[in-house]
């Protein structure tokens, strides 16, 4: 349930239009070229959003998880990514399109781009549920985004704050 310290920024529809939005804008991009598409999705934080995304979707995909964390229980983030589960299918000469909840600092995104790259893909895009740019400290393109946040911390829809308030159906930002 949400608290009295925390006011909401997206309701579940404007999530849910939103959401709809960017399946169109993969589709669009990525369903013409005939070409295989894998969506990567980052645990824990994206996986509702990742769930959304692809049943909005017509492109036929396959899909991958990776668990990565460079917050833990903490609320800033820490000088090591740590990189606990990888990606089980090979994405040698496919279009990798990776889901996260939240691109920050940058720092986590760029370091997984840069081990996919690695791995000779046709490309490598991002889909990030919240584009945050207050806090950015790496150089990094964002090709689909729901929501363009400054500053805050934000919980629910699958975000969290030391694992609570996942399951929470809008997405609210807490109050300091």
């Amino acid at each position: 349930m949400p608290s009295e310290h925390m006011h909401c920024l997206f309701d579940p529809q404007t999530i849910a239009s939103r959401v709809r939005e960017l399946g169109a804008a993969i589709d669009q991009a990525y369903g013409q070229a005939g070409e295989p598409l894998v969506l990567i999705c980052v645990l824990k934080g994206a996986f509702i959003f990742f769930a959304d995304l692809i049943r909005s979707m017509q492109t036929p995909v396959e899909l991958d998880f990776v668990r990565m964390a460079s917050y833990g229980q903490q609320t800033t983030r820490q000088e090591k990514v740590h990189f606990s589960k990888d990606i089980e299918v090979s994405i040698q000469g496919k279009h990798v399109l990776i889901v996260e909840d939240i691109v920050d600092t940058g720092h986590t995104m760029a370091y997984l781009k840069k081990v996919f790259d690695a791995r000779r893909p046709a490309s490598v895009a991002v889909c990030s549920l919240i584009h945050k740019i207050g806090r950015r400290e790496v150089d990094l393109d964002i090709d689909f985004y729901g929501f363009r946040l400054d500053k805050g911390f934000i919980v629910g829809y699958g975000l969290d704050c030391a694992e609570a308030y996942r399951q929470l159906d809008a997405i609210y930002e807490l109050e300091e």
